[in-house]
């Protein structure tokens, strides 16, 4: 069974306006897959490059307009898979868009292409950027209903949601392949950029996060863990983030100096890495971190089901230095502020008292299991 995946249609619509589409996600996400089902579709017109081959890296180093007209031909389309493995991508990319007219070019690739390529001057004006995440409830409800979806919920808390799984039969190879793709995949990027120590260390700041989720993370006690520099800490923060493994969460704050604003909240963009990294596979029924399990499967799904509608607000926490907290916020281009709280169980949950007067405008919703579907698929 093949999910579509909406960022397909959202790129379509850029296909033929003279614009770089870059498709990011982390490995494993499907971004091959989405771009073969691109090319079929306009296949008379199209030509694919695979940037980890190195005939066809070497053959786009000759950054000449002749040299990118005879690759090109009188393709319209160009895909570059894992463009980033590309020296100087960047100005290859640019070049190409700037001087060859009707065509566009749809490039992917597991991490920001400033991660591992200088790209020189930005590509400003003539790109679109779009992330593909792993599968979202969102998408789910194209090929499933609302009773088979709730009834893939506790396991979809668990084992997450990376395409492979749903071809995956029993936990077993679910656990297998999740642990695989965690020692094997997702950080062959990042090891590959030059100033990272060692593997070791990411492994062991990803299990600190995976263990402090939904929790305010202090860089200068993961520095000390890791006996490594606060500066260092943050670094690889940054760098785990353009390889879309995890994703931080700022403070909120505008009109109370109570406000929490200083400290980051770091999330995984997929539960089961989470669990991968702890090598906790337990049925939630045993668990006792389902809480912010639940919080970060709201969390994340809120932000895929956002981007399905090419809508971008900013993303926090609100919380005070007294305990009052709201686990996501979202800030959008209008100055519109809506709170979410998230809860697994029917426990009663109101707005705090404290965002309530700062705040008066801002919109307030309960997440949990009863209405998740509506809020996410609305």
């Amino acid at each position: 069974m093949e999910i579509p995946r909406y960022i397909q249609e959202n790129l379509e619509r850029h296909i033929g306006k003279q614009k770089v589409l870059m498709l990011y996600g982390s490995r494993r996400t499907g971004k091959t897959t989405l771009i073969e089902n691109i090319y079929q579709k306009y296949s008379s017109s199209t030509l694919m490059l695979l940037g980890e081959d190195i005939q066809i890296a070497n053959l786009l180093q000759t950054r000449t307009v002749t040299n990118y007209k005879q690759i090109i031909g009188d393709n319209k389309l160009v895909i570059i898979d894992e463009a980033q493995a590309i020296p100087n991508v960047g100005k290859i990319l640019k070049l190409m868009i700037d001087t060859i007219k009707g065509i566009t070019i749809v490039a992917t690739g597991s991490s920001s292409f400033d991660l591992i390529n200088d790209t020189g001057e930005p590509l400003v004006g003539r790109n679109k950027e779009f992330k593909l995440f792993p599968l979202g409830q969102i998408e789910y409800a194209k090929v499933e209903n609302r009773i088979s979806s709730l009834q893939q919920l506790n396991q979809r808390l668990v084992y997450g949601n990376y395409p492979e799984l749903i071809h995956l039969t029993s936990l077993e190879e679910k656990e297998d392949y999740l642990k695989s793709l965690v020692n094997s995949y997702l950080l062959k990027d990042l090891l590959a950029y030059s100033n990272v120590k060692g593997a070791d260390i990411i492994f062991k700041l990803l299990k600190l996060l995976a263990w402090q989720v939904g929790s305010q993370v202090s860089t200068v006690e993961l520095g000390n863990s890791l006996q490594i520099s606060k500066d260092t800490v943050e670094r690889y923060l940054d760098l785990l983030s353009k390889v879309f493994i995890i994703f931080p969460l700022s403070g909120y704050s505008q009109n109370l100096r109570k406000e929490v604003t200083k400290s980051k909240k770091w999330y995984f963009y997929d539960n089961g890495i989470r669990n991968a990294l702890i090598n906790n596979f337990s049925p939630i029924e045993l668990r006792n971190d389902l809480g912010l399990l639940w919080e970060q499967f709201i969390i994340t799904e809120r932000i895929k089901r956002n981007a399905s509608k090419s809508y971008f607000p900013q993303y926090f926490f609100w919380r005070t230095y007294d305990g009052q907290e709201i686990d996501l916020l979202e800030f959008n281009s209008r100055q519109e502020l809506t709170a979410f709280e998230c809860k697994w169980g029917h426990k009663k949950a109101k707005i705090p008292v404290a965002f309530s007067k700062a705040y008066p405008d801002a919109q307030w919703h309960l997440v949990d299991k009863q209405n998740y579907l509506d809020w996410i698929e609305q």
